[in-house]
C-alpha cells in the first residue's frame, strides 16, 4: 500500500513541476504591443498622467500597450494572449514601439 502512494505522490510531483516548468516559456511567447487595446482595456502604459491597467483614453491608443502572441504584433489582425484576434480598422497596425498616432487631446 505504501508503495501505492509513494507512485502516485510521486506522479503528482512531475505533474505539478512540469506545469511550473511551462507556464515562464507560454509567457515568453506573447509581447508588448502598442495600439492595439480598446479604451481603458490596455494592459500597461498609456502614457503621461495615467497609472497603468486600463487607462488608455481612446480605442487603439498608440501609447499603451497590450500583451499579444509573439509574431502577430506589427499586423492588422493581432492575436491577443488570450487568444483573442483583434481586427484593427481604416489599415491600422501594432507596434512593438510606442506609436504617436491615436492618443487623447488634452482638455
Amino acid at each position: 500500500m505504501k508503495t501505492n502512494k509513494a507512485v502516485i505522490a510521486s506522479a503528482f510531483v512531475a505533474a505539478v513541476s512540469a506545469t511550473a516548468a511551462a507556464t515562464p516559456a507560454a509567457a515568453a511567447d506573447n509581447v508588448k504591443c502598442f495600439g492595439v487595446s480598446m479604451a481603458g482595456e490596455n494592459d500597461c502604459a498609456a502614457g503621461p498622467g495615467t497609472t497603468c491597467a486600463g487607462t488608455s483614453k481612446v480605442d487603439y491608443q498608440g501609447n499603451a500597450w497590450t500583451l499579444v502572441q509573439d509574431g502577430t504584433c506589427e499586423t492588422d489582425s493581432p492575436v491577443l494572449a488570450d487568444g483573442t484576434e483583434v481586427m484593427l480598422p481604416d489599415g491600422k497596425m501594432g507596434s512593438l514601439e510606442a506609436l504617436e498616432r491615436d492618443l487623447p487631446m488634452d482638455s
